[in-house]
């Protein structure tokens, strides 16, 4: 009988076996990796929980733990994670207890979810079920974000980042803690969400306070859905939405839909707005808008990308009424903004913030770190005009062109006449303010011209060029008379021109350094009698006049050449030329000191039995004129007929006798035809 293999051949035969039965080798190894996957699906893959934790460390740039109590990981069919208990901690300088931390959290990601996120797409989780969420999130003033996940250069260096789209979803209880030192926004955000893709007819609140640049702030966002809300592109739906915002004084009411809400895709509804002012609302949004007394405001809005377009079914601001459609374009590299403003009754003193007079924004509504445009103005002792820095920068935030119909603007006078109607052109450009094109109705007589403000630059550069004709004076100017019957006290047609330049950074300091040439012309003109011979202190002719009634001289003169220089107003001439007097007036008024020292001289023609001719004085400031006569020759008069008084009673009259000062009166004639035919040619 033979033997049995040896030990040798039986090693052989052995080391042969994979090259006989490889198929055999192939199911061994399989079922021994079904079973591994198996014990892992089983146990949740426990010893994976270390590795996940650092590939997160490493995408995030933040250290991510994992709670091991509850850890499960799922990778058959979608990867799924189940943990007790996830944390991600904040950035090494930012004093918060963690940026993340979620509880009882179930997360699902699909395998060509993941693919897609691994080729730059947006990472979709099918799935993100937490009991309970906070988060701290902040940017510091220097621009180091809490949300620079793997970086901490500042957000202008950081590459933007994909937000994960989201399936289903449920938080049952959630709370944000966002503070913004650079956008100066500190904010905290109570909100539950449970929301199915099958059932969206589930509703999504958020509520939040907090401050805005030291101002409260009070928000609630209603949803009747979230996920089509969180959507991107084409696939994103239109969500019903309401939200109330308060900051300060200014709140914002809307209702309608969104789109996308991560980029704002899409926004259509209807909106209110009410606040201090316009700029207290332009400021947050990147908007140059003036500022004005407190408005409110109701009409519908609409985004669609970077554009914005929004219809002003009525705007309110103090008693003005106004309505308009602007269009926003803020995809540009400089945003622009394109429309047109109706205003059916419109008061200068509304928008007088915007020229820098008194604030309308109150002092609550004004913090320290607030711009220019809402800061109170300087209070000067004394002085009237605005000095209220402007906000330069602004005009450098935007282009803008906008077109202007106002049907009566008030000039904010009870003295002066409104223009009916004004049409005018606004444009901004890079810092360059313009008021163009302008044609505007003045009392049956025409006012035309521009505007410029140049804030290019650290001072604004300020230039006009208006002209106006057949002016009725006597009407825009309201001369009220106790008596009914008499004349106005000036009237006609006036005509003339204004080229003024000024430099600075309030509307004080540019008047302060004014330069240019005013020039103007009355014609078809009269003036009161009785006014003339006050002017002139003719006792005798003034009382008869009085006697038997005020009556209006013809003006075959009356021009008006006034000089600017260093902010110091002079009349080369100015002249008043009736068949009694001539009128001729001369000094300064100076707008960089507030101050009046005027001269009016009467000139007569005729001769006069009582009179204290001498010149008048208009001297004091600006908030507080003073008219008076020039002493000196009163008192030598009243002196003389005191002395000859004491010789004849009948000798005191000679020094109050007055005939004329034809010389004086032919002088001042001549200057004024002069100056007049300058102004026509």
């Amino acid at each position: 009988m033979p033997a049995g293999p040896g030990r040798f051949e039986r090693l052989a035969r052995a080391a042969w076996l994979p090259t006989r039965h490889p198929g055999r080798w192939a199911l061994a190894a399989g079922l021994l990796l079904l079973g591994g996957l198996t014990l892992g699906e089983a146990l949740g893959w426990p010893w994976l929980a270390a590795p996940l934790e650092q590939l997160l460390s490493k995408r995030l740039g933040q250290h991510v733990t994992l709670e091991r109590r509850g850890f499960e990981l799922g990778l058959l069919g979608a990867v799924s994670l189940r943990s007790a208990e996830m944390r991600v901690a904040a950035p090494a300088w930012s004093g918060a207890p963690h940026l993340l931390l979620a509880q009882d959290i179930r997360v699902r990601l699909g395998y060509l979810d993941l693919l897609r996120a691994r080729l730059g797409q947006p990472l979709r989780v099918q799935r993100w079920q937490a009991r309970r969420l906070d988060a701290h999130i902040e940017r510091l003033a220097d621009g180091r974000a809490s949300w620079q996940f793997g970086m901490q250069a500042p957000e202008s260096q950081a590459l933007p980042v994909l937000l994960p789209e989201l399936g289903e979803v449920e938080i049952s209880q959630a709370s944000v803690l966002y503070h913004d030192a650079l956008g100066g926004l500190q904010l905290q955000a109570h909100w539950s969400l449970k929301q199915d893709p099958a059932h969206p007819e589930a509703s999504f609140k958020l509520e939040a306070s907090g401050q805005f640049r030291e101002l409260p702030l009070q928000l609630t966002l209603s949803a009747a859905t979230l996920l089509p809300w969180l959507d991107d592109g084409e696939a994103a739906l239109a969500v019903p939405l309401q939200l109330q915002a308060t900051v300060g004084r200014t709140r914002f009411d809307f209702e309608g839909t969104a789109t996308d809400v991560r980029h704002l895709g899409a926004l259509d509804g209807r909106f209110r707005l009410a606040g201090p002012s316009l700029a207290a609302v332009g400021d947050p949004l990147g908007v140059t808008l003036p500022s004005t007394a407190a408005f409110r405001s109701e009409g519908s809005m609409r985004k669609q990308g970077q554009t914005w377009r929004v219809v002003l079914d009525d705007f309110q601001v103090g008693a003005s009424r106004l309505r308009g459609v602007f269009n926003y374009d803020a995809g540009r590299g400089q945003p622009l903004l394109t429309g047109q403003l109706i205003g059916r009754r419109v008061l200068l003193s509304d928008l007088g913030p915007a020229l820098g007079s008194t604030s309308a924004v109150a002092a609550s509504d004004a913090p320290a770190s607030a711009p220019t445009l809402l800061v109170a103005p300087r209070r000067r002792p004394g002085r009237v005009l605005p000095a209220r820095p402007f906000d330069l920068a602004a005009l450098r935030r935007m282009d803008a062109e906008v077109s202007l119909d106002i049907a009566e603007l008030d000039l904010g006078s009870r003295y002066l006449d409104a223009l009916r109607p004004l049409q005018a052109l606004l444009s901004l450009q890079s810092g360059m303010l313009r008021l163009h094109a302008l044609n505007a109705r003045l009392a049956q007589g025409r006012l035309s011209g521009a505007l410029q403000l140049d804030g290019r630059g650290e001072q604004a550069l300020w230039s006009t060029d208006l002209a106006w004709q057949d002016v009725r004076l006597e009407r825009w100017i309201r001369q009220e008379r106790s008596l009914t019957k008499a004349p106005p006290w000036v009237s006609g047609q006036l005509r003339g021109q204004a080229q003024l330049q000024g430099q600075g950074r309030s509307t004080a300091e540019i008047l302060a350094s004014l330069e240019g040439r005013v020039r103007s012309e009355l014609l078809a003109g009269t003036v009161s009698h009785l006014a003339i011979e006050a002017a002139g202190l003719d006792l005798a002719q003034g009382l008869g006049v009085a006697l038997k009634g005020d009556d209006a001289l013809p003006l075959p003169c009356a021009v008006a050449d006034l000089q600017a220089k260093a902010g110091v107003l002079s009349p080369r001439v100015l002249v008043l030329d009736t068949r009694d007097s001539t009128v001729w007036v001369d000094g300064t008024l100076s707008l960089r000191q507030e101050a009046l020292d005027l001269r009016v001289l009467v000139s007569p023609k005729d001769f006069s039995p009582l009179t204290l001719r001498a010149p008048l004085r208009v001297q004091g400031s600006l908030g507080e004129p003073a008219l008076s006569a020039d002493k000196a020759p009163i008192a030598g008069k009243l002196a003389g007929a005191l002395l000859l008084g004491l010789i004849n009673p009948l000798a005191a009259l000679l020094p109050l006798i007055d005939v004329g000062d034809g010389p004086g009166a032919r002088h001042a004639a001549l200057a004024c035809k002069a100056a007049s035919q300058r102004l026509a040619s």
